[in-house]
């Protein structure tokens, strides 16, 4: 059988198969596993791309029967049950008895691609040290300019996207500009700082109830971020963002908006949402094809009240471990079972001891909420190494209010100094 995808479905997916009668092959355009929800971290300078990142390979190097190809997959032809991909470094040519597709999303900029080269999104090691290539030398040409309405817009940040990886970015910015900066440049006062999150829903965390969702906003505010709500983007150029008429001068633009899914379900033939995600069986096999399984952001399934399960970390996880299961019941002729998600809670950091935790049975926030996400994030990171680079460079971070990754690298400095 085939797992196309590294990431928290495909990962745990390939687990739950690791004692059962099976070969499994793990498919990934990248050779390493990242920790979502901490990328932001990268983006902003706190973490280093290792922290949260471990190899595929390394990952499952206990399963005998599990074996990783590093290939971008390109589609699937169902009848025949052969997968198109590139870059493989041996070729795929055995047709799959079983596939699991867990490829994920990318950012949807809703209908204007133009967007992306403008405002990149957070999905990837690689977006993550594009924003923070573009958010430090923000700074530096700032420091350079000598026009103050330039080096304003220098200094003004947009965040599109009232969901968690806005309001996280939103709220670590202006800690960063106002704390770890103020002593490092001469020219600019990095206290001016202006950040702006930008929500077009009537309010930020929409998956989060009314009254942690208000306590958010109100902590974002205390912090001095400007929270746009009931406000969409109408265009994006290199030197402003527009809500509406309203003009916006800023040179750093951060897009955490919308989602869409990998192009790769196009190939399945099968019926797609609008954001193309897979509308999957109940027991997140595809119509028509029993021995095709989808988890993750590229499948649409919805829970009992209705709602579609929200494309977070533990609904990847379960989707994984559902569609493994159900593997292992075909092959023992036994009924497969519906998935049904199990809502652990939603967590946000606003910023250093601010956060808003929803767990269900338990509402959360402030200090309290903020010790409850760091322990949880600490406990999910995969491998010791991992665990302990991290917790050392919060602790650095908390104690000593600066930001230990820093760097603007010639890939990235070289392009934005000819913007």
């Amino acid at each position: 059988m085939v797992i196309v995808g590294g990431g928290f479905g495909g990962l745990y997916a390939a687990r739950a198969l690791r004692t059962a009668p099976v070969d499994v092959t793990v498919i990934d355009r990248a050779n390493h596993h990242v920790f979502q929800p901490l990328l932001y971290q990268v983006a902003t300078a706190a973490l280093a791309p290792s922290d949260i990142t471990a190899p595929i390979r390394w990952l499952l190097r206990k399963q005998p029967n599990t074996s990783v190809l590093l290939a971008d997959v390109q589609g699937i032809d169902v009848a025949r049950r052969i997968i198109h991909a590139r870059g493989a470094s041996r070729p795929i040519e055995e047709p799959y008895d079983y596939l699991i597709l867990a490829t994920g999303s990318r950012h949807a900029y809703f209908g204007h691609p133009e967007w992306e080269p403008l405002a990149p999104g957070l999905k990837t090691i690689d977006d993550a040290l594009e924003i923070r290539q573009r958010f430090l030398m923000a700074f530096e040409q700032a420091e350079a300019c000598d026009d103050k309405d330039e080096r304003d817009a220098y200094q003004t940040f947009v965040v599109v996207g009232g969901g968690p990886t806005g309001v996280e970015l939103a709220g670590v910015i202006p800690e960063i500009a106002r704390n770890a900066m103020r002593a490092d440049f001469r020219r600019i006062n990095t206290r001016r700082t202006r950040v702006i999150l930008v929500e077009a829903g009537p309010r930020i965390l929409p998956l989060f109830p009314e009254d942690l969702s208000g306590r958010a906003r109100r902590d974002l505010e205390a912090l001095g971020v400007d929270v746009r709500i009931g406000a969409a983007v109408t265009r994006i150029e290199r030197d402003a963002v527009f809500l509406g008429e309203t003009r916006i001068a800023a040179r750093t633009v951060f897009w955490a908006a919308g989602n869409a899914a990998s192009p790769v379900a196009r190939s399945l033939a099968v019926p797609l949402d609008k954001a193309g995600r897979v509308l999957v069986e109940p027991d997140l096999s595809i119509p028509g094809h029993p021995e095709v399984f989808v988890c993750g952001d590229l499948a649409a399934v919805f829970e009992r009240e209705g709602a579609l399960v929200p494309g977070v970390a533990q609904g990847a996880i379960q989707g994984g471990r559902t569609a493994a299961g159900n593997i292992v019941r075909l092959l023992r002729d036994e009924p497969t079972v519906p998935f049904r998600y199990l809502n652990k809670g939603n967590l946000a950091t606003i910023g250093r001891s601010r956060a808003v935790a929803d767990l269900g049975f338990l509402r959360l926030c402030g200090r309290v909420a903020w010790w409850f996400w760091l322990f949880l994030h600490i406990l999910y990171l995969a491998g010791f190494r991992n665990r302990l680079s991290v917790l050392v460079q919060w602790g650095y971070a908390y104690f000593t209010y600066q930001r230990g990754v820093r760097l603007i690298t010639a890939r990235g400095s070289g392009s934005l100094l000819r913007r």
